[in-house]
């Protein structure tokens, strides 16, 4: 029996996948950095606390959008990459950016 999530129309299983508040601000977050620590992507992406912020990374982590590399360190260090599948949403991200520029100039962000 075909599973329900392919009869959604695929705007729906997209925002499913990387709907919500954070997650395309953490992808794009990413995008500007290449590579980003954990400190930096929350001091990046304003007003999201550390635990969202690790829920929402554990979730683009598993849904194959971010790679998440542990260095064996003292301290322990961590780093945040995007995947081939993360990199492929560049364009709806510049899409968007633009689309935002062109419809809201001068309004300030919420």
């Amino acid at each position: 029996m075909e599973s329900d999530s392919y009869k959604k129309c695929p705007v729906q299983r997209t925002l499913e996948a990387v709907g919500g508040k954070w997650k395309l601000l953490i992808i794009a977050s990413i995008k500007s950095e290449e590579v980003v620590r954990f400190s930096v992507l929350n001091h990046l992406v304003t007003g999201i606390s550390q635990k969202v912020l690790a829920a929402q990374l554990k979730e683009l982590e598993a849904d194959g959008f971010v790679l998440r590399t542990a260095y064996p360190e003292v301290p322990p260090r961590v780093e945040y990459s995007l995947t081939d599948l993360g990199k492929s949403l560049y364009p709806v991200l510049d899409s968007i950016a633009d689309w935002a520029e062109a419809n809201y100039p001068d309004k300030p962000p919420s």
